[in-house]
Parts: structure tokens; sequence; C-alpha cells
């Protein structure tokens, strides 16, 4: 599986912006899909996650509130709008997949990863 994500950018505190995650395979319906962050010396931390049908989410408690995820398996898609964005909110996002219909918070479930997306806020 290979995953392409997308839609980072530079936005002001206050702010939105939704990040895409495309992926090639025929069977995307198999995979849960996870957002992960990385500021600049933090390490990887969990974002959000979707379950193969979009009905199952989690959230990070940092963005519960703030963020939604949604998946479009039509299109092999998984989308995470983020709202009132905070400067803590910088980094650089990564979508990753994991071959089970449940999803997982733990980074190592997840086996397949897109090359990130950097996404600043200036406050």
């Amino acid at each position: 599986v290979q995953l392409q994500a997308s839609g980072g950018g530079l936005v002001q505190a206050g702010g939105s912006l939704r990040l895409s995650c495309a992926a090639s395979t025929r069977t995307f319906f198999n995979y849960s899909i996870g957002w992960f962050r990385q500021a600049p010396g933090e390490e990887r931390e969990f974002v959000a996650a979707v379950s193969w049908s979009g009905r199952a989410n989690y959230y990070a408690d940092s963005l519960k509130g703030r963020c939604t995820i949604s998946r479009d398996n039509a299109n092999n898609t998984v989308y995470l709008q983020m709202n009132s964005l905070k400067p803590e909110d910088t980094g650089v996002y990564y979508c990753a997949a994991a071959h089970s219909r449940h999803f997982s918070l733990v980074r190592k479930a997840y086996r397949y990863w897109g090359q990130g997306t950097q996404l600043t806020v200036s406050s």
C-alpha cells in the first residue's frame, strides 16, 4: 500500500485546513487509517484514527472537538479536517495504514506510511 498525504501549508492561528491521504490499493476497505504528527525535536505522536468503515474513530485529547477524520472508500481517501488551529499544531503530518478493520492508537501497529505533509500554524 502506498499512501500520499497532502493538504498541508501555512495557516494563521484560528484557521482551518483539510489534510488528505490517498491510498493505492484495491482493498482500501481492509485498512484502518491513522494520522500522526511530528514536531521538530519531538516524537511522532498520534492524532486521529478511523476504522475501515468510517463509523468508528478516535482523537488525541489535544485535538478533540477541533478535528474530524473521515474516509471515502470509493475514492481510497481519508481526510482530516482541522479547525481552530493553534501554533502547537505545527508539524509534519503523516497518514498510516494498518491491515486491520479496527484502528489502533499505537504507531507500531501501522505498517504503511505516507511521506508526510508540513503544517505550520503562525501566531
